[in-house]
């Protein structure tokens, strides 16, 4: 029997030896790809090439690379940096290899903010004298607004093209805290801070329908005012088409002139070979941006440098992760930023739409230092607003787009009452014993008491006055004048800089230009951008740790899991946040 034991114990100790170090195998093969795609071997681009814009994965700040592209891998995730991407723009603009943009865009994913940057950089690449092609069998509204700074604009005889406007739609869930048994507990200041209004109402305010109308109006015109450019067609004329939804089919796009051609693929491909003097039966040198992107360097040796630190995400206290500005790690790039020499000058690049109070103004404190001893500059994109216009406020000078949405100088603190949903509907009940009068403040498992909510309401309304105060303060106004515009409305770039939220109206590069000139230090500079993303393995590894939680989760809760979900989000809105006053999707 002994042997027996000895001898399973022998096999079970081997299998696991050989699982171990097969997992350590694939990973060392991971590694070794990620690495060898790190490289810096440069892609040869040949001549009389087109550069190829497919814009079909997510668009971010940074880049994630994914040099598993394609391999049926859980967990792998991939975007296109917008930085980057300009970067090639740029380059490509002056590379005599590249003699035009084929750009492949059927829907974009990005806020406008975003999208304007990108058609500004398609707009500055033509003024080189070479062209833009755009062909799709489809485009959304976001991706016919890039693709109006084509030279020529193809779409699929039998295609679609959305041209109807733009639309709101904010998702409430008062009915099904209802039926849950769940009771939000709200304190908020500003009539305009409507971020908990899915908690407490069934339909919008009147002050949130105001403001939402204002702002896709004024985003919407900016867009029409673009595309009349581009387009050579009358604004009201635009505007017309755009209201009563003119545009149903091909033909009419095809003969309002919102497009050049109804083509098929080849036909496409023929209009390419024509225009880079190919034969018939010749090849396209087609250059993908992934390729692209490595066949340059945007090495200088200068000793002088703006560093760029990105703000990406919605903001926690802690670590940064993807999606997410973490106080601590932003904190801390801040710091070196402040104290290397070699940084002459600081760009904020700001692309949230705030979070957690408390983690915005640990951040707000890192900037103001930094800004006592150089020159910091905020750069808006898609969104900078609550908790990402709080970092911004501490900036020497706020560059946004005309279509960033900021503002929402505004708190709200929110807690729910779960108690009544636990008992009833899972039969968990609490009790509890304290020393004083005030038990937890933020708990879920009883409704707070009249003094407690006493508290939660000085707490926010304390919040609110300190976040006007520094706002007046890096604004140069009175707090009164400041609480005019304040109330947590939200407004686009161009409304907020006639209220004086905003400096500038202008891009990246504009940031980048107004920061080396308050450093005096012209176009002797290079940048870098902080804080450094994660490998590929590290985003691949937490993907898969993710997915493995997910589907342990969906198989124990079943028809739960949603409810869940609804309650991990309702986590994350515990206690006082300087937020966005909507979850916000615009279509």
């Amino acid at each position: 029997m002994n042997f027996f034991k000895a001898f399973l114990a022998s096999c079970l100790g081997s299998l696991a030896a050989l699982i171990v170090l097969g997992v350590l195998a694939v990973l060392l093969f991971l590694g070794a790809i990620a690495s060898l795609s790190n490289t810096d071997t440069r892609t040869t681009v040949k001549d009389n090439a087109v550069l190829h814009l497919k814009l079909d994965v997510p668009i971010t700040e940074a880049e994630i690379e994914d040099p598993l592209e394609g391999l049926p891998l859980p967990g792998a995730v991939s975007s296109i940096g917008l930085l980057p991407l300009k970067r090639a723009l740029q380059h490509a603009k002056t590379d005599p290899k590249i003699k035009g943009i084929y750009l492949d865009l059927s829907m974009f994913m990005a806020g406008y903010g975003v999208a304007r940057e990108i058609r500004g950089a398609l707009l500055d690449f033509k003024t080189s004298g070479k062209w833009i092609v755009a062909y799709s069998e489809f485009y959304t509204e976001q991706a016919y607004y890039i693709v109006s700074a084509a030279d020529k604009i193809f779409l699929h005889p039998e295609g679609e093209i959305e041209f109807n406007g733009l639309a709101i739609e904010v998702s409430f869930f008062k009915r099904l805290f209802d039926k849950l048994d769940i009771k939000p507990q709200i304190f908020r200041v500003g009539d305009f801070k409507s971020a908990v209004e899915p908690f407490m109402l069934d339909h919008m305010s009147n002050e949130n329908r105001l403001q939402l109308n204002e702002l896709i109006s004024d985003m919407n015109t900016a867009m029409l005012q673009d595309i009349s450019e581009s387009r050579a067609i009358e604004l009201t004329r635009l505007r017309e088409m755009s209201d009563k939804m003119l545009v149903t089919n091909t033909q009419s796009a095809l003969a309002m002139g919102l497009i050049d051609s109804l083509y098929y693929y080849d036909q496409v491909l023929q209009d390419l070979k024509e225009r880079l003097n190919l034969e018939k039966n010749g090849t396209i040198n087609f250059v993908k941006y992934n390729k692209y992107k490595k066949s340059f360097s945007t090495y200088t040796g200068s000793k002088n440098e703006i560093a760029v630190i990105v703000a990406d995400g919605e903001i926690y206290p802690g670590k940064a992760s993807l999606g997410v500005i973490g106080s601590d790690t932003f904190a801390e790039e801040l710091r070196k930023a402040r104290t290397n020499n070699k940084v002459k000058a600081i760009v904020v690049r700001i692309n949230s739409p705030g979070g957690s109070a408390l983690a915005s103004d640990v951040m707000w404190r890192e900037i103001k230092l930094a800004s006592n001893v150089k020159p910091v500059i905020a750069s808006m994109s898609d969104y900078a607003a609550s908790g990402g216009y709080y970092l911004a406020m501490a900036c020497d000078t706020i560059v946004a787009q005309p279509t960033t949405i900021t503002g929402s100088i505004g708190v709200f603190s929110v807690l729910f009452d779960m108690s009544t949903f636990l008992d009833s509907k899972i039969g968990i009940t609490f009790d509890q014993v304290k020393t004083g009068e005030i038990g937890e403040l933020i708990t879920v498992t009883r409704p707070l008491t009249n003094v407690e909510k006493a508290i939660w309401q000085k707490k926010t309304d304390d919040i609110y006055e300190s976040f006007t105060a520094k706002a007046a303060d890096g604004r140069g106004m009175s707090v009164e004048a400041l609480k005019k515009v304040a109330s947590g409305r939200v407004w686009t770039g161009t409304q907020a800089k006639e209220r004086g939220l905003v400096d500038v109206l202008g891009t990246y590069e504009d940031a980048l230009a107004i920061a080396a000139n308050k450093a005096g230090i012209g176009n002797d500079y290079k940048t870098r951008y902080y804080p450094v993303p994660k490998s590929f393995i590290q985003e691949w590894l937490s993907g898969m740790e993710e997915n493995a939680e997910t589907k342990a989760l969906k198989s124990s809760l079943g028809e739960h899991y949603s409810t869940y979900l609804q309650l991990i989000k309702m986590k994350t809105m515990q206690g006082s946040q300087a937020r966005m006053p909507f979850e916000l999707t615009i279509q």
